[in-house]
């Protein structure tokens, strides 16, 4: 989708005040997932624009050529369809996020996120629609698959939310929720009367009352996705007072809520790109807060060959490990 993106490749430490680059993986030799490290837990997010099953992708593309209608939009499965070639670039980077759980976006399914992720569990939202919401798991983590969220789907009419539950029953049990709000609003008020603007407004209440929901039953938790839209404090009070005021309106005093982007530069994902800022997010609340540092952070960035040669994603992955 058109708009401010995360940073996508190469591994990259980001600290408030410093991007310093780690060596390129190159290797693309297949890396067997291992266990989490004890007492961490690697999160990350990762959209991956229109990741669709080549049956999907080969149907769309002959309905179109056809001038029938097709599940894709046409544009989608005439201009940005993937070869083999391409899944298996991206799965060699899905290899060197080697995280524990990974947030996705824009995935038709759980086969089709496995084309990507070997080693992984999958939850994913039910909607009829090539455009699904849900996580990667790294077998032998303890997890359950919740229901999906459909208040943020505004009666299926947009994405649902993927709800995941780490841990269940421990006292290590964490939520998670996997989030792809509507896109077109990043820049203009909540209350503009831009029609994605008005979806985007009557999504945020529902991530609101998730929030508080997990608020009021004390766990540990976090939203990672794409909120199509800045979370940075200054320029989202110009626009309309805030959406991250209204996702934490509500909240106990002693509530931290945090955006763990806050503070770190833009940097886009490879050479040629424009976007200006961040739309993809993890944030942490419930105690969580206490388990990671920004230090911690790592964003992922193609390389120029790759972003040339390969049809990627516009859209970077993150991630966040966390301690205990």
């Amino acid at each position: 989708m058109p708009g401010p993106r995360l940073l996508v490749g190469v591994f990259a430490l980001l600290s408030p005040a410093v991007c310093l680059p780690a060596p390129a993986v190159a290797s693309s030799s297949p890396v067997a997932p291992g266990p989490a490290a004890a007492g961490t837990l690697t999160l990350a997010t990762w959209n991956l624009e229109w990741l669709v099953s080549p049956a999907t992708q080969l149907a769309a593309r002959t309905l179109c050529r056809n001038g029938t209608t097709a599940r894709l939009p046409c544009d989608v499965a005439l201009d940005l369809a993937r070869s083999s070639g391409d899944y298996a670039v991206l799965a060699r980077y899905a290899r060197q996020l080697d995280a524990d759980v990974v947030a996705l976006q824009e995935v038709e399914d759980a086969a089709t996120a496995a084309l990507l992720f070997k080693g992984y569990d999958f939850c994913f939202t039910g909607r009829g629609d090539p455009q699904n919401v849900g996580f990667a798991i790294r077998k032998g983590i303890p997890h359950r698959c919740a229901p999906d969220l459909l208040s943020l789907s505004l009666r299926d009419s947009l994405r649902r939310g993927a709800q995941l539950q780490l841990y269940p029953g421990s006292p290590r049990e964490i939520w998670l929720l996997s989030i792809h709000l509507k896109s077109g609003c990043a820049r203009e008020a909540l209350g503009s009367s831009r029609p994605a603007c008005r979806s985007l407004t009557r999504q945020v209440p529902a991530l609101a009352a998730w929030i508080d929901t997990q608020v009021a039953a004390g766990r540990r938790y976090a939203v990672l996705g794409d909120f199509n839209r800045t979370l940075a404090p200054d320029a989202d009070e110009r626009l309309d007072g805030g959406l991250w005021r209204r996702l934490a309106d509500g909240q106990p005093a002693d509530e931290r809520l945090v955006d763990t982007a806050a503070g770190t530069p833009f940097v886009n994902c490879h050479v040629g790109q424009t976007f200006t800022g961040y739309i993809d997010y993890i944030v942490l609340g419930g105690g969580l807060a206490d388990q990671w540092q920004p230090a911690q952070i790592r964003r992922q960035v193609y390389s120029s060959r790759d972003a040339q040669r390969y049809r990627l994603s516009d859209h970077c992955p993150i991630t966040l490990r966390l301690r205990g």
